[in-house]
């Protein structure tokens, strides 16, 4: 076997109790969901069918979609589990199938207030533990910042968006004004992936989630990067789901079309886009310690911060495996396990004693 691929076994829990620990990248949905669909009247919406203890059924417009427990809704089951895996804080988010942006802008609103402010009584109840970030209703601008507004008056420290919104990449003009409230605002910013595009040319294999959502990430990085997004909001603070999918293997090729055809890829942003390495935060769901390792020389383990996708299975099961199994010292992997997360978030570790 190559010495790369040779570790030595490691307890990551038993690791992590040497740290402060928070995981930027957690998922939490409420345990009884509206019926939205009789609400609004139309929509192929989510609804949750607990057909035995700790258990549900996660269905789309009555369709099968998962299965989840209880560790998806239930913050205390949730706190006794981030206390077995050495983890001290949860940021958490809303399942990106919740996102809505496809329902018309003021029951897009009803819902993201519905979230949000459930998410915000798991972290009344448990301070110590939570942290979240807010959803918004991204299709209609003026609302989405009237919510971020809301977000940040109840205690909110940032918000997820998805890769794009509906026929919108990251890009679009008309979403440039909810970056730059977000910004004035202060406001953590989390980009995950969502309903790929091509996904009805990879129904077999897992595909969208194995290869979609990994080009979903380059997309929307690519989209902010070429648009001048960080050129004009420096000090916009956003972080990248998945280490930022297919974008590090594939910068050097990205910046090689920068230099080739200038005439496509300037168009609204003269500069290399290597220039934002460093600029923007990734996590560090990756599951290969080398493509860690080349994060951190990439843009820095100030700027990778630990993610686990709790609680599903695509995510790292065992909170902060992948950075203990490589040989950082101690000052990196303070770094990786909460010091880059609580600077994304603006926040000390003192805010959690």
């Amino acid at each position: 076997m190559s010495d790369l691929l040779k570790h030595k076994p490691i307890d990551p829990a038993e690791e992590n109790k040497n740290f402060f620990v928070v995981d930027i990248h957690t998922h939490i949905i409420p345990k009884e969901l509206p019926d939205f669909k009789q609400k609004f009247g139309y929509g192929e919406w989510i609804q949750l069918e607990h057909h035995k203890p700790c258990c549900a059924r996660m269905k789309m417009d009555g369709e099968f979609f998962r299965e989840i427990e209880s560790n998806n809704w239930d913050p205390k089951i949730r706190t006794e589990e981030m206390s077995k895996l050495g983890v001290d804080v949860h940021v958490l988010s809303t399942v990106p199938v919740m996102f809505s942006y496809w329902t018309k802008p003021k029951d897009g609103l009803y819902v993201s207030q519905f979230l949000n402010d459930h998410m915000m009584d798991c972290v009344h109840k448990y301070p110590k533990n939570f942290v979240a970030l807010g959803n918004l209703p991204m299709q209609d601008p003026d609302l989405a910042i009237k919510e971020l507004e809301r977000c940040k008056k109840i205690g909110m420290k940032g918000v997820q968006i998805g890769s794009h919104i509906n026929d919108w990449n990251l890009n679009e003009p008309a979403l440039f004004p909810i970056f730059e409230a977000m910004q004035d605002l202060d406001m953590s910013v989390f980009v995950h992936p969502w309903w790929w595009m091509s996904q009805d040319k990879t129904p077999d294999y897992w595909l969208s989630w194995l290869c979609g959502m990994p080009y979903e990430s380059s997309v929307a990085i690519c989209s902010m990067l070429f648009s001048g997004i960080f050129e004009k909001l420096p000090k916009l603070r956003v972080a990248f789901a998945h280490g930022g999918g297919a974008f590090p293997g594939t910068i050097g090729r990205i910046e090689q079309g920068w230099k080739a055809r200038p005439d496509l890829v300037h168009i609204d942003n003269p500069h290399n886009p290597k220039k934002y390495l460093g600029q923007f935060w990734l996590d560090s769901i990756v599951h290969d310690r080398r493509m860690l390792d080349y994060l951190v020389e990439l843009v820095g383990a100030d700027k990778i911060a630990l993610g686990t996708d709790y609680p599903y299975p695509l995510g790292e099961p065992d909170a902060g495996l992948l950075i203990h199994q490589n040989e950082f010292n101690n000052p990196i992997k303070e770094k990786l396990l909460s010091g880059s997360a609580l600077s994304w978030l603006k926040m000390k570790q003192e805010d959690f004693l």
